[in-house]
């Protein structure tokens, strides 16, 4: 009953997760925010419903395919929206007036 109430509530979290990045990608201003909300709904969301499924059915079988699902998108969404990111950068998108670049305008290009 207690891993069935803890596998809902963290499958509605993640639901949730992913409810505040699709109103982030309406009202963010450029594709470096919206980057930013969906790899993280993508790390956060996904880690919660899988987590939440594997309380729902706690098998050893499905813990252990859980957590490898969780280790393997917490690498490959940062990766990919970094990869996203820079690909606006390359592709010449600018950044909205309220977004400060940071190091990003600051550095000369470096080869290598």
């Amino acid at each position: 009953m207690i891993l069935e109430i803890v596998g809902q509530v963290l499958a509605l979290l993640g639901a949730a997760i992913f409810v505040a990045a699709a109103i982030g990608l309406h009202r963010l201003p450029d594709p470096y925010t919206r980057t930013s909300a969906v790899a993280t709904a993508a790390g956060l969301g996904i880690t919660f419903i899988v987590a939440g499924a594997a309380f729902l059915d706690p098998h050893l079988s499905n813990t252990v395919k859980a957590i490898i699902a969780i280790v393997l998108q917490l690498a490959t969404s940062a990766v990919g929206g970094m990869v996203i990111a820079r690909s606006a950068v390359l592709s010449g998108h600018r950044f909205s007036s309220n977004t400060d670049p940071g190091e990003i305008t600051d550095q000369p290009e470096r080869n290598g």
